[in-house]
């Protein structure tokens, strides 16, 4: 076979297996990208089915409904919607500023020999398994919140109703503190590389007009990253929303709407965990599937509006390119 051929022939099988290469990309990619959504399907379909013998005794006046006894098999999920709401809410409160501030420490002020020790303990923490940081909770920060920080905030703010009431180990509050340590590192992390993304020539062209480093913080740095830190705050909210073992173990478990950060209460994923194993009836299985469907919605919700703040942000830094 001449040497022409031969170039020929080996032209021609790089091309066919470049081929059947594509071919297997495409199918491979395809099909798990189509398999992610199809089991996002399937859960969303089992959750909801789960669901359906509930919603068909109790429909929409389940979610605004404050009774649970499962002896008279009467179910309502507003307590945990506020529970949820509640606990989420004050976590990110105190969550954002600190992961904020860690992140521009870590990008902006800290010295360079600490940066990446610093910032790659702070993502180990996110590794910490929640039920380990649940007894965390219990064992250490519980009888801490309750014979000191409570005791003072009732000393010093009892007269806002947030500081109100009894101070003791479990509650709103000891539950918001774990859930604020858990959503510190994906805030902080996010807030990080984006820190890093700004665009070098702009702290430079702040610096070179006379700004000094908080200035060019709040006037450069911060409007430019914005949007995305508030991406990643709403990450972190779905990160508090959905635990439940680690509240289930220090929010106290009994029902009711409280305003004082002192009080026990529930949330969703809390009486989920709780409950499930322990339910009486079907119709009690399907109220706490019921919950699950709302918070599967909520979580839904909180997810597409951080996409939708993220493409916002790239449109944004792109100039819509």
């Amino acid at each position: 076979m001449s040497t022409a051929a031969t170039t020929t022939t080996l032209g021609e099988g790089r091309r066919l297996g470049d081929r059947i290469g594509d071919l297997l990309l495409y199918g491979v990619t395809g099909l798990a990208a189509f398999g992610a959504l199809a089991l996002l399907v399937a859960i969303a379909y089992k959750v909801f089915d789960g669901s359906s013998l509930a919603f068909d005794k109790f429909g929409f006046s389940f979610i605004w409904s404050r009774t649970w006894n499962p002896v008279t098999e009467q179910f309502g999920a507003l307590d945990f919607i506020y529970g949820t709401a509640i606990t989420s809410f004050f976590a990110l409160l105190l969550a954002t500023p600190l992961s904020v501030a860690i992140g521009l420490y870590l990008t902006e002020l800290a010295p360079r020999g600490i940066r990446d020790v610093v910032g790659s303990l702070v993502e180990m923490l996110a590794a910490i398994p929640s039920v380990i940081l649940g007894l965390w909770g219990v064992l250490v920060l519980a009888p801490i919140v309750g014979q000191h920080v409570e005791p003072f905030l009732h000393h010093w703010l009892g007269f806002i109703p947030l500081f109100g009431g009894t101070p003791q180990n479990s509650g709103y509050l000891t539950a918001i503190l774990v859930l604020t340590i858990m959503v510190v590192p994906i805030v902080a992390s996010v807030s990080r590389e984006l820190f890093l993304s700004v665009p070098p020539e702009m702290k430079e062209g702040a610096y070179a007009l006379g700004m000094t480093r908080w200035e060019t913080v709040r006037g450069v740095i911060l409007p430019h990253v914005g949007p995305g830190i508030a991406a990643a705050v709403i990450l972190g909210l779905g990160r508090a929303i959905g635990e439940a073992i680690a509240v289930a173990l220090l929010i106290g478990g009994i029902l009711g709407i409280h305003v004082s950060l002192f009080a026990e209460g529930v949330t969703l994923a809390s009486q989920i965990a709780l409950q499930y194993q322990g339910a009486a009836s079907n119709l009690q299985i399907s109220a706490l599937v019921y919950l699950a469907a709302i918070l599967l919605v909520i979580s839904l919700i909180v997810n597409v509006i951080a996409q939708v703040i993220v493409r916002r942000f790239d449109l944004q830094r792109t100039g819509g390119s």
